[in-house]
């Protein structure tokens, strides 16, 4: 269960439409037949943002869940991050 606030949501969102952008532009790279270098560049900021997004949500899950006592959610999440 992810407790969470309006801002923290709206943060979330505001990072993953950013991420978006990102796509946007890589996929307009490729298309375009950019440099190289510069795809993969671009490839590398997206993916930082999108982990860094990720741990921004599983850090606020985490700290929801034992700060609610809530072993089973915990168990929950630590199965999905070891299983990839």
């Amino acid at each position: 269960m992810m407790v969470t606030t309006r801002s923290s949501m709206d943060d979330v969102i505001l990072r993953l439409k950013r991420v978006g952008g990102q796509v946007e532009g890589l996929i307009r790279m490729i298309e375009r037949e950019e440099e190289c270098t510069q795809i993969i560049t671009q490839f590398q900021a997206a993916k930082a943002a999108l982990d860094n997004t990720f741990s921004l949500v599983l850090q606020r899950n985490l700290k929801a869940c034992l700060s609610q006592d809530d072993p089973k959610s915990v168990e929950k999440i630590l199965k999905l991050i070891t299983k990839h």
